[in-house]
């Protein structure tokens, strides 16, 4: 079964900035938004046991990266 989701379309006001300006705000709030990288993931079919791998690594790689950021802050 396919679940549908209602989302808000982002939008982008060019002003007197300029087109460009408006284009790079654009990209920017689609990456934060994901939606790039979800883009890429739906691009190709991958199987459930490298889906699952890929979770796995991507939960590895946020936890080194919490971590990291913890051995990083100063203590006083």
């Amino acid at each position: 079964m396919v679940e549908t989701v209602q989302v808000k379309p982002i939008e982008v006001h060019v002003g007197e900035r300029g087109l460009e300006r408006a284009v790079k705000h654009l990209k920017r709030k689609m990456a934060t938004e994901g939606i790039l990288r979800e883009l890429k993931r739906r691009r190709h079919y991958m199987k459930p046991s490298i889906k699952k791998r890929k979770k796995a690594a991507e939960a590895a790689r946020r936890r080194r990266k919490r971590v990291r950021q913890m051995n990083e802050r100063p203590s006083f």
